[in-house]
């Protein structure tokens, strides 16, 4: 029987199920990340580190030397692909810079092209171990080369907007105006969120993890950055709306980013209480859901310049009296604002800021709950403050309603 290397067999068995899908590959095809992951393992076996050099080789350095030491007429496409991603300023690690050519490799179909050239360039093939290394295994190489034909065969149409997403998970958090973020910071090398303080901004908003890195805030980048300049960059920005790029600790699949480990492993002895990373079905229950309800829309009335709490038990029973048709809408409570929308029109739009108040109606059942805004309907000699009235499908419903909204304003008190 042939000798059989697990790499070979695990990327293998991602092709049919590529294929199966049909059509375009993107990014968000599952099997991509996997079979992505393959290739760099298969890049990085057997891969020997120089013994003089402090710097370690990663399977980019193998391609960037390519164009230097091969002397086939035939590199244009290496060539080309090579020195764009040299040139580009966001691709900071060997990592993302072999992650970004790989991406550009599939996308332009000549990933077979690549790894020919490095299987008849000697001064770069010698890197490679000659008893481990997938490359200078005769019995592996030509099943590898007819897996890499299979994938150039394939049309991938891959983002290749450069971002940290190369080198880790990145996402965006954006934060509206308030008294406390209320992230506990841990500067190890890098910014990292240690933990949430409870009832804050960032816990209500359960979009950032224990774990996670911080990268910049507004633009200010905070990679080299010294112990409390984080805490420095808030202060200064108390008060504004935050954009805050996120390093995620895991991976989409869930798995830790494997730099990472070590790290976290450190943090978890120093803080044993701190609970670093979230499990991934609790990561993927927290992160992008929305927060929709279908409820009753009852109606609306001006209930004059006063638009405190005290108002509700009046405001509730003025709009009731009227007997104003019922609607169902979808009410959607998003981070910054909430909405009412009446298929195909959208009823109304208010941000948290804008809420002076809301609460039930203390009635047998408690399903009828409001809140009120400042008037903004059409009559120019409109004023005041307006009491818009819903009905929720139960108790328990209109309960976590009315404390989401209040916990929206609460948390985007503008600072004065």
């Amino acid at each position: 029987m042939a000798p059989r290397d697990p790499l070979l067999a695990s990327l293998k068995g991602k092709h049919p199920q590529q294929r199966s899908d049909g059509g375009i590959v993107t990014d968000s095809s599952p099997h991509l990340p996997s079979c992505c992951e393959l290739l760099e393992l298969v890049l990085r076996k057997g891969l020997q580190q120089p013994v003089l050099s402090l710097v370690q080789r990663d399977y980019w350095q193998c391609f960037e030397q390519l164009p230097h030491q091969d002397t086939c007429s035939r590199l244009s496409a290496l060539s080309l692909a090579v020195e764009q991603t040299r040139v580009c300023r966001k691709l900071i690690s060997a990592q993302g810079r072999g992650r970004y050519l790989l991406r550009l490799a599939l996308g332009r179909r000549t990933l077979s092209q690549f790894f020919t050239h490095l299987l008849h360039t000697p001064r770069v093939l010698e890197w490679y171990s000659p008893t481990s290394s997938i490359f200078r295994n005769e019995e592996f190489v030509e099943p590898f080369m007819s897996l890499l034909l299979v994938l150039s065969h394939m049309e991938f149409k891959l983002d290749m907007e450069v971002s940290e997403k190369l080198q880790h998970v990145c996402d965006t958090y954006e934060v509206v105006p308030c008294r406390e973020v209320g992230m506990v910071l841990r500067f190890v090398g890098r910014v990292f969120v240690l933990d949430l303080v409870p009832g804050s901004q960032a816990h209500v908003d359960m979009f950032v993890s224990s774990g996670d890195i911080i990268d910049e805030i507004n633009g200010t980048s905070l990679r080299n950055c010294k112990n409390g300049q984080a805490g420095v960059v808030l202060s200064r920005l108390k008060g504004c709306p935050l954009f805050i790029r996120i390093l995620r600790c895991r991976a989409q699949d869930g798995t830790i980013y494997r730099p990472l480990v070590k790290i976290l492993r450190a943090l978890r002895t120093e803080n044993p209480n701190a609970q670093l990373g979230l499990t991934p079905q609790q990561k993927q229950a927290n992160v992008g859901q929305k927060i929709v309800y279908i409820v009753k829309y009852l109606g609306k009335a001006n209930i004059g310049m006063f638009g405190g709490k005290e108002v509700l038990q009046h405001a509730i029973p003025q709009v009731l009296h009227k007997n104003q048709p019922s609607k169902e809408v979808l009410l959607d409570l998003k981070e910054t604002h909430l909405t009412s929308s009446m298929s195909p029109q959208k009823l109304f739009e208010h941000h948290y800021p804008e809420v002076s108040c809301v609460g039930r109606f203390a009635q047998p059942g408690y399903t009828i709950f409001a809140f009120c805004v400042a008037d903004s309907s059409e009559t120019p000699r409109s004023s005041g403050f307006c009491c818009v009235v819903l009905k929720a499908g139960n108790m328990k419903e209109c309960e976590d309603i009315v404390c989401r909204i209040a916990a929206g304003f609460k948390h985007t008190e503008w600072f004065v």
